[in-house]
């Protein structure tokens, strides 16, 4: 397949700058695409835009199909009028997210938007919010999953009575009722969160950016995809995981990374056509333009763990569904805008099962140094078809990065590019943007040369992630027009 060269940044809309404690899909957001469009960008990467669970991290989500309400911006439900000017001012901290503060204040507002939407909207703003609802097959299920876990004060859906454990008609029947109203708040919240996606993913388009959204493999157990699909994942008579996800030892983690997510019982997955997984993808290309998925190679074998491990070494690989997924998910959907993650232990199968969909694959920067000049992701051995980045949201920054390495590394990295020191974070970024690869996606953090701190995520630590913000002043004229200019240099221009 022959693509054009684009280029483009990776920053999730959470941290985006701004005044309500949070980045949203507001203002702050359209200067970022007018930023990727005066430097010459055609592409904006972000994170999973589900809404995260304990950890904040979006990566663990209460649903693969639902929006974050956090993203959504107040003035925007203000204009709506559904707030009031005082309802919709925030004063959080614009520097790192306070994810406590941020979910009491904007999720109580919301709160009150929807009882005056419900109780003031004129009929014509109602009658679109009911066809929404009717529209979307996901929704009630996770509206009344997010309302039993208020009811029972946030525990998992295993610890609720067992018959709405076991999802028992006249439960979820009473439920359903008995919730209405913290439902329709649910259900109001969602409806938000796609009308000020779909406006905000139509401005970039128009301005010729695609968005890049981030498919999870797996799903959190806690979540409205579990609770209502229980036999498609491996669960004991008790509806506990009897095998978890994970990955070996590698890179990032000498015990490997427990994720814990439930695992897939692909057999039942296939008899069902992989029904599930069609709706899912198809929700998410609604949502974007191009998909990476990550872990894609546990598409091929997938790294599980029982369920009593303290680590994830005692793991095991077990085969996945392998090309028949994808045959039945381009059958229903056509082209697939895919772009596999197939970072850490990858065989000549999951190889093969990438090339046989024509699926771009990615190479890291900062994985290319120290193993010699046969090391797959030095910019000398990359091909078209893949997306080349200096770093991930799962590594630190490239400044970061280059300061943590011995004094010897750092010579190899310099003579490489042969340079003397100094200015190596755009050095990094130039080099990404002259790959052959088809595409080139820089985090926001590089392109502002940020040290450490300016890391979004650590694998394998619980704590103080994914709460990082731009600075005020990051979408600056000058960084546009000094990314234009290497953009240009490299043949990455938008035609």
């Amino acid at each position: 397949m022959v693509r054009q060269r684009k280029s483009g940044v990776l920053l999730h809309p959470s941290s985006l700058p701004g005044a309500g404690g949070i980045g949203s899909f507001g203002e702050e957001a359209r200067r970022f695409v007018d930023f990727l469009h005066k430097s010459g960008q055609s592409l904006w990467q972000i994170l999973p835009l589900g809404p995260t669970a304990y950890g904040n991290s979006p990566y663990s989500c209460y649903s693969a199909f639902a929006g974050n309400p956090l993203l959504v911006n107040l003035e925007a439900v203000q204009d709506d009028g559904d707030l009031l000017p005082q309802e919709a001012r925030t004063v959080l901290s614009s520097e790192r997210i306070d994810f406590q503060a941020v979910e009491e204040y904007k999720l109580g507002r919301l709160r009150d938007a929807a009882a005056r939407f419900f109780a003031e909207a004129p009929q014509k703003r109602k009658e679109e919010f009911w066809q929404f609802c009717d529209g979307t097959f996901w929704l009630h299920d996770f509206a009344l999953f997010i309302a039993l876990k208020e009811e029972f004060k946030g525990v998992s859906w295993k610890d609720w009575p067992d018959a709405l454990a076991n999802r028992e008609p006249a439960a979820l029947s009473f439920w359903s009722e008995k919730l209405g109203t913290a439902i329709g708040e649910q259900k109001y919240q969602q409806w938000q969160f796609a009308r000020q996606w779909k406006k905000l993913k139509s401005y970039a388009n128009v301005l010729g950016i695609s968005v890049v959204g981030d498919l999870p493999i797996f799903v959190a157990y806690d979540s409205a995809d579990v609770w209502a699909n229980p036999h498609l994942f491996h669960l004991d008579e008790k509806g506990v995981p009897i095998v978890v996800a994970g990955v070996p030892p590698d890179y990032f983690s000498k015990t490997g990374q427990l994720w814990g997510n439930p695992l897939y019982n692909w057999e039942k997955m296939a008899h069902e056509g992989y029904g599930w997984w069609i709706a899912r993808l198809r929700n998410d290309l609604c949502l974007y333009d191009m998909v990476r998925i990550d872990h894609f190679r546990g598409f091929e074998a997938f790294w599980e763990v029982p369920m009593w491990e303290k680590t994830a070494v005692n793991g095991r690989w077990v085969k996945g569904p392998g090309e028949g997924l994808f045959h039945a998910l381009r059958n229903a959907l056509g082209n697939l805008p895919i772009i596999a993650e197939d970072l850490g232990i990858i065989t000549p199968e999951v190889e093969a099962l990438r090339e046989q969909f024509g699926f771009p694959g990615m190479k890291i920067l900062q994985f290319a140094f120290g193993s010699g000049p046969e090391n797959p992701y030095l910019p000398h051995n990359h091909v078209r078809s893949c997306v080349v980045y200096t770093g991930t949201h799962d590594n630190d920054t490239t400044a970061g990065w280059f300061e943590s390495l011995k004094a010897k590394e750092q010579k190899n990295v310099l003579a490489y590019f042969d340079r003397d020191g100094g200015d190596i974070v755009w050095q990094m970024v130039k080099c990404a943007l002259a790959s052959v690869a088809d595409y080139a996606i820089i985090p926001m953090q590089d392109l502002l040369e940020l040290p450490s701190s300016g890391r979004m995520n650590v694998p394998g630590v619980a704590g103080g992630n994914w709460s990082w913000r731009c600075p005020a002043d990051a979408f600056s004229g000058r960084l546009a027009a000094k990314l234009a200019r290497a953009t240009e240099l490299y043949g990455r221009l938008p035609d």
